[in-house]
């Protein structure tokens, strides 16, 4: 059950503070921020989810975008939260409670700072990233249940536009799938934990899916999966996000080697563009 919803987090994917930020990063960055000119969400957006394992309903989760922006590196920030939770009897015997979100570039979507606060079962890791744009460091916090402190910080070199996990999902909500042709991959350069690696997610066309909230026309893909003992073959993970301006993560589907789940949308609210319903009988 950990493993399953971590790896859902990681395909979609506000109790610490930004504190600190003009001693850690330069007074007058110079690193390049380009504009990312379809920013899909603005300030409000709120999505629920239901998690879901074969029929049953296992959890619940949320994708929110803060309604106040931030100034982080002396640069406007989106605040961006999401939290998954098991719900009902699965809460007795396996409760999972992980927030994932950062605050990000409100011009080019870049991090500058994310954060994990994972409570698994007795487990429990609280990790913070801060990305200096202006050294092209960053630095890594980490403590666990029995720590009362950080532990002594990590430090990454790294390229610029890189994302983590929460920038590069809402960077990928800002590409103009249009214009990008079936079977093609599309690739992200990414930082997750101690590791760079490349986000790679193959685009497979267009369909209408049936939601809790209706029936909407979406952009298909499935993300590049390397070998597991976790989802089972080619196209092991579906994803569906609304085909039109804010691309909206509609549903995850995950075919595992026993059984399968996903997560489905069950509400939103403040999203940027109309959403692109079908009204067809």
């Amino acid at each position: 059950m950990r493993v399953f919803i971590i790896a859902l987090l990681i395909l979609v994917s506000n109790t610490l503070k930004c504190q600190d930020y003009d001693d850690y990063f330069s007074a007058n960055p110079k690193a390049d921020f380009p504009v990312v000119e379809n920013r899909p969400f603005d300030f409000g957006e709120e999505i629920q989810y239901k998690i879901y394992y074969g029929f049953f309903t296992i959890g619940k989760g949320q994708f929110k975008v803060h309604k106040n922006p931030f100034k982080v590196n002396k640069r406007g920030a989106y605040k961006i939260d999401v939290r998954a939770k098991t719900t009902g009897m699965v809460d007795w015997v396996a409760k999972i409670d992980d927030q994932w979100g950062g605050y990000i570039d409100t011009t080019s979507l870049v991090p500058h700072q994310a954060y994990r606060i994972i409570k698994e079962g007795n487990y429990r890791k609280t990790e913070v990233v801060n990305y200096d744009h202006n050294s092209q460091m960053l630095e890594v916090k980490t403590k666990g249940k029995n720590d009362a402190d950080f532990k002594e910080p990590m430090y990454y070199e790294f390229p610029q536009q890189v994302r983590d996990l929460i920038s590069g999902f809402a960077y990928f909500r800002s590409l103009d799938f249009n214009k990008i042709k079936v079977r093609d991959t599309i690739t992200i350069p990414a930082f997750f934990e101690d590791t760079f690696y490349k986000l790679q997610v193959v685009y497979l066309g267009k369909e209408t899916i049936d939601t809790p909230v209706g029936k909407i026309r979406a952009h298909k893909v499935t993300p590049v999966m390397p070998d597991n003992k976790i989802f089972d073959g080619e196209d092991s993970v579906l994803a569906w996000f609304s085909d039109d301006k804010n691309k909206i993560p509609l549903k995850i589907n995950a075919k595992l080697y026993v059984g399968s789940g996903g997560l489905e949308i069950t509400g939103f609210k403040n999203v940027k563009h109309p959403i692109n319903f079908d009204m067809s009988k």
